[in-house]
């Protein structure tokens, strides 16, 4: 199978953009953003990539300047500046399913900038009122981190939870949305 689909197009492009909270890889289909990737260090990067071709079994093509880039970019670039907004792009939900992708499509419609959602709330919003920790493993898996908000679920006794980008990037996003106080240093 070649790289390209109908029009001769890429399947997937990607690109790498600078953030607040470090590299950012992000990836397109024809369909949308399908996939964000925290602190793309080669390694990273190279990890994701992998996970991208072997999901749609063709190679993703490097793509500065993408025109299925550039919204993505320009949206995360203004959340980042600090201009209070929900991140409003096309999705490719691609790379999730059953449970995970309604638990995942319920964050991303219902839990505004500047708010947090504990687990086991979300976890009724969508009819499974005992899957906390189904909601914990969905929170995980998602691959649209920041654009799908995963950092705005938080624990029912006020901590944190986990966080894939890890719980200093998760701290330094709900700063930027002003539902913690920035760091004094």
């Amino acid at each position: 199978m070649d790289s390209y689909g109908v029009g001769g197009e890429p399947t997937v492009e990607w690109d790498v953009m600078d953030s607040g909270i470090g590299p950012l890889l992000l990836a397109a289909t024809a369909t949308g953003l399908v996939n964000v990737a925290f602190h793309a260090r080669p390694d990273v990067r190279d990890a994701a990539l992998d996970r991208l071709r072997t999901r749609f079994g063709t190679e993703p093509v490097a793509a500065p300047g993408s025109a299925r880039l550039a919204e993505p970019i320009r949206e995360l670039a203004a959340y980042f500046a600090g201009e209070p907004r929900d991140v409003d792009l096309a999705l490719d939900w691609s790379l999730t399913y059953g449970f995970h992708r309604e638990v995942l499509r319920e964050l991303a419609s219902g839990v505004p900038y500047g708010t947090v959602v504990g687990y086991g709330e979300l976890a009724a919003r969508v009819g499974r009122p005992e899957g906390a920790q189904a909601v914990g493993a969905a929170m995980g898996a998602n691959p649209l981190p920041v654009v799908v908000p995963c950092h705005r679920v938080v624990e029912s006794d006020g901590g944190l939870g986990g966080f894939g980008g890890g719980l200093e990037t998760k701290r330094q996003l709900l700063a930027l949305e002003g539902v913690l106080p920035q760091p004094l240093f």
